[in-house]
């Protein structure tokens, strides 16, 4: 009987020691639960760069030669021209791109030749609005240089003038790398000095382009 009431008093001298144990080996557990390391989802590529290429038809490109002596002979033609570009989007509503292009026109008048080349560069600032995530209207300003060479009346000239551009059209994403756009812009080309007269160049375009969308950052 003795006996028994020593190991009955060792058993409730022990039991709140046990106890605690148990406690602190609960609170591990759950500091163990809640430490554990989460990992966020990365965000989604937003492929806010582009590059692609570019088709216009030219309606009504203006030749407009102003004589010194007065005498103006105007030539207007309907023809194509390609171009390059690279973009990016640099807000939620603004694009900054710059475009390189090439167009021609040429023509006869009061028995009088006229050929000229064009090559323009210009940086484009797009104001849009995305709807659905695939539609975006936009409206745009261009100013660049425009080189343009230029035989008229048997004469060869060349100058590097400033140009500017007026823009509007829409953008539809294909898919996540391929948008399509289709715009309409009034460009203005710029002048050309010839030795009698002054050449005067712009056009309102119509163009159709593919961009490729991607990533450097």
């Amino acid at each position: 009987m003795k006996k028994i009431s020593i190991l009955l008093l060792v058993a409730l001298v022990s039991s709140p020691a046990l106890a605690n144990y148990d406690d602190e080996y609960d609170s591990y557990d759950d500091e163990e639960s809640y430490t554990t390391t989460t990992y966020e989802t990365p965000k989604a590529n937003q492929r806010d760069t582009y590059a692609g290429l570019r088709i216009h038809r030219n309606e009504h490109i203006a030749l407009t030669y102003d004589q010194d002596s007065g005498h103006d002979i105007t030539i207007r033609d309907n023809n194509f021209g390609i171009g390059a570009f690279i973009g990016n989007r640099l807000t939620d509503y603004v694009k900054l791109e710059f475009e390189t292009m090439y167009t021609g026109i040429s023509g006869t008048k009061h028995a009088t030749d006229f050929d000229y080349n064009i090559w323009s560069n210009m940086l484009n600032i797009n104001l849009y609005k995305n709807y659905g995530g695939a539609v975006e209207p936009y409206v745009g300003v261009g100013i660049g240089f425009t080189d343009i060479w230029g035989d008229a009346a048997h004469t060869h000239d060349s100058e590097f003038d400033l140009s500017f551009a007026l823009m509007a059209g829409v953008n539809f994403a294909l898919n996540q790398y391929i948008d399509l756009n289709l715009g309409i812009r009034y460009v203005d080309y710029g002048e050309l000095e010839h030795k009698y007269g002054t050449t005067k160049l712009d056009a309102t375009e119509i163009y159709i382009s593919g961009a490729y969308k991607f990533n450097i950052f």
